[in-house]
């Protein structure tokens, strides 16, 4: 286990323009520091199949163990109204971890991709533990960007996503960073966020990323808004667990996670355009399994509910939400 220095320390810039956020642009870096899996808001998304397949880039990094998860809620009582929304994303994360390895969900989709690395391919596996929680109750201290898009409690840059993860990492001796854990920092309601020119609301609802310190100790996140502030930009459209916030925060969240899995620095698995296997489907549901009175759902995981997009599978050419 390591222990990330300090975040004067931090490599590489996190800044995307405010082109639409899965436009076709510039072929990810393989280096560590940039914003990826960009989910763009409503009416700047694209259908991603035209960029055909996903392509390994050589010497590309996956996550080949087990994808540990950590949630970070920043933010006090008031920006978190919703008294469910913390324990549903917990239990979502629970849910994934207990169906690991299970090809009935769309988790097992990462599967078919892995690393080929001196020589030696692995395999991704389909394995997650939802590793630890916690809360800073205390709202940003600053505002980092000037964005009210996503509200006017704050607005807090990538560099200050990146402090809260190092905050999380001091408070919780016990968590482990490295390229097999992801941190995702949820933000409360009315806490906007900005990378850059590009914002919440205005131009993504959520992205993944990583940041490593002068010693070459690196930790993967995701800076993930609250979606419910803005359903027209982020909203899922179905809510089965009958929390529209919390149920299209899980939607991205799922688009965060198996990217992370399987091109966690932005150099192993994408297609010529540039996006990973979220991008490719981002805000395609599919069709639903049923209605539970709540609202649609398209993946049960260990037996609870879930609307997700889907992730792109190779085998299919297409989005996917199970197996392969």
């Amino acid at each position: 286990m390591y222990k990330l220095l300090g975040v004067a320390a931090f490599i590489g810039v996190l800044a995307f323009s405010v082109l639409p956020a899965n436009a076709a642009g510039p072929t990810p870096a393989s280096q560590a520091g940039r914003p990826l899996g960009i989910v763009p808001v409503h009416n700047q998304a694209k259908p991603g199949g035209s960029g055909g397949n996903l392509l390994y880039h050589s010497g590309g990094a996956v996550q080949t163990g087990t994808h540990h998860t950590y949630a970070i809620y920043w933010g006090n009582a008031s920006t978190f109204p919703d008294s469910n929304y913390q324990s549903l994303i917990n239990g979502y994360f629970t849910d994934v971890a207990k169906d690991s390895g299970k090809t009935s969900n769309v988790y097992f989709s990462d599967t078919q991709y892995y690393q080929t690395i001196n020589g030696v391919t692995t395999p991704i596996t389909y394995s997650e533990s939802f590793s630890g929680t916690w809360a800073d109750t205390s709202n940003p201290a600053s505002s980092g960007c000037n964005s009210a898009a996503g509200g006017s409690v704050a607005c807090v840059s990538d560099g200050q996503i990146r402090q809260e993860v190092q905050k999380a990492l001091t408070s919780n001796p016990t968590w482990a960073d490295g390229q097999g854990s992801e941190f995702f920092v949820f933000l409360g309601k009315g806490i906007s966020t900005c990378s850059g020119s590009s914002c919440f609301v205005s131009q993504f609802c959520a992205y993944h990323g990583s940041f490593t310190d002068g010693a070459g100790h690196t930790a993967l996140y995701a800076n993930m808004p609250y979606t419910g502030y803005s359903l027209a930009a982020c909203g899922s459209g179905q809510y089965p667990n009958a929390d529209s916030a919390a149920d299209s925060t899980i939607n991205v969240t799922s688009h965060e996670a198996n990217e992370t899995v399987t091109d966690y620095f932005g150099n192993a698995w994408f297609d010529r355009r540039g996006y990973e296997n979220g991008d490719k489907c981002a805000w395609i549901f599919g069709s639903a399994i049923a209605n539970n009175g709540a609202g649609s759902y398209n993946q049960v995981i260990n037996g609870h509910d879930y609307y997700m997009q889907g992730e792109w599978g190779n085998h299919s050419s297409g989005c996917v939400w199970s197996g392969t």
